[in-house]
């Protein structure tokens, strides 16, 4: 007789796997867990025998469960915020005035130095809770309000201390090349060097899972970036960029010349561009919430994705600059509403392709053997989270196979 730790029947189950179905549907199912990892998900009469009275059971009358959210791309700890610069950019104030006036990131980074590993934590808290309360159970986290090795190090080990005390996971993103301090002021070049000395010791105390460069005219060179990512070879570490937002620069062929996770926002990405991703399996990470916030014009090349079958990824991009929105569900209608996604696509973007593009084998669909991380919605089709935002309809929430308290 098979031995579980619980049973979630009568449920509809979006498990996003590729069965046939849209979003890999199983209606009027049955999901089993045993020691945090799903061990049963398929049709009721297929159900191993089990103890019927010492087994939980949670009936779900005919609600949906998808795997859990998954934020694959957030700058989430930093102190301080900038809505003064967004009341000037519309009182008419241009960007070089609001930096001239000491606005821009690099009011974020003074912010983030003087904040200390205590207050940083309190925020970044309670932005985490607003996500978990949005059935999001694993968020990445980059650094990159520091810009010094001690102001790095000091928010990835909140972010380290996050994953300790909080229910969701966190990854953590070492972006020391995200933008020029003031130190290094004409010397982009000597920064780098910097960042590269930075990366062994933090990796080193267990702090970095992966390594992210803001490849753009307004951050770094393509050849400046490459030596950040040879560093990260090194070590082991996988690596990502923040690519093509701007302009079309190469960073999105660069990640993929490093076999890279992800290259994100990619507004002018090319089909050279995309050709490479799809060749490298690279995800391309989808950020509708910067585009609006910025009111850009220029969409990614969404069509050209599909076309080479790369997989797309939905995230926040949650920072104080260009996407102060702790909403992912938000990000879902925007990806349908602005870069016309299907509700499918977005969906994937968001559990599939979002562990995909943080290189996590183990979560973002529902089938045997992988981490019972998962929710519960009260809806009467996977559409619909899509379709709505502001009102919740998450009704349960689990984290390695246990109910977490929202």
């Amino acid at each position: 007789m098979q031995q579980f730790d619980a049973i979630w029947i009568n449920a509809n189950i979006a498990t996003m796997t590729d069965n046939g179905k849209p979003y890999g549907a199983i209606e009027n199912g049955v999901l089993a867990v045993k020691d945090g990892l799903i061990v049963f998900v398929g049709a009721r009469n297929e159900l191993p025998e089990f103890e019927a009275i010492t087994t939980p059971l949670y009936d779900m009358q005919g609600q949906w469960l998808l795997p859990g959210f998954i934020d694959c791309h957030t700058h989430l700890i930093y102190a301080g915020n900038r809505a003064n610069e967004f009341e000037m950019r519309l009182q008419g104030a241009s960007y070089q005035q609001i930096a001239a006036a000491g606005g821009g990131i690099k009011a974020t980074v003074a912010a983030t130095r003087e904040a200390s590993h205590e207050q940083l934590f309190v925020l970044a808290k309670d932005r985490l809770n607003a996500l978990l309360g949005q059935g999001v159970t694993t968020v990445e986290i980059k650094s990159g309000y520091g810009l010094d090795l001690a102001n790095e190090q000091k928010i990835l080990e909140v972010a380290a201390e996050l994953d300790n005390h909080h229910p969701a996971t966190i990854v953590k993103t070492f972006l020391g090349a995200h933008a020029l301090p003031a130190e290094f002021a004409d010397n982009a070049d000597g920064f780098i060097d910097e960042v590269c000395q930075m990366l062994p010791g933090l990796h080193a105390r267990k702090l970095v899972d992966a390594v992210d460069v803001f490849c753009e005219g307004l951050g770094f060179s393509v050849s400046q970036c490459r030596k950040v990512f040879a560093t990260a070879r090194a070590l082991g570490l996988p690596v990502k960029a923040h690519a093509e937002q701007l302009s079309n620069l190469g960073g999105s062929s660069l990640v993929a010349e490093f076999r890279g996770l992800s290259a994100d926002h990619i507004e002018f990405l090319d089909e050279a561009g995309v050709a490479k991703m799809a060749e490298a399996g690279t995800v391309a990470v989808l950020l509708p919430g910067a585009y609006y916030f910025l009111r850009e014009t220029q969409l990614p090349p969404v069509e050209l994705l599909r076309k080479y079958k790369v997989p797309m990824a939905v995230a926040t991009d949650l920072n104080p600059g260009t996407s102060p929105l702790c909403s992912l569900p938000l990000m879902l209608n925007m990806a349908c509403t602005l870069f016309r996604l299907t509700p499918e696509e977005a969906l994937l973007g968001v559990t599939r392709h979002a562990a995909t593009a943080l290189g996590l084998a183990d979560r973002g669909v529902l089938t045997a053997g992988m981490r019972a991380d998962f929710a519960c919605f009260s809806i009467s089709q996977p559409a619909e989270l899509c379709y709505q935002f502001g009102v919740s309809q998450l009704k349960q929430l689990i984290i390695k196979g246990k109910p977490v308290r929202l």
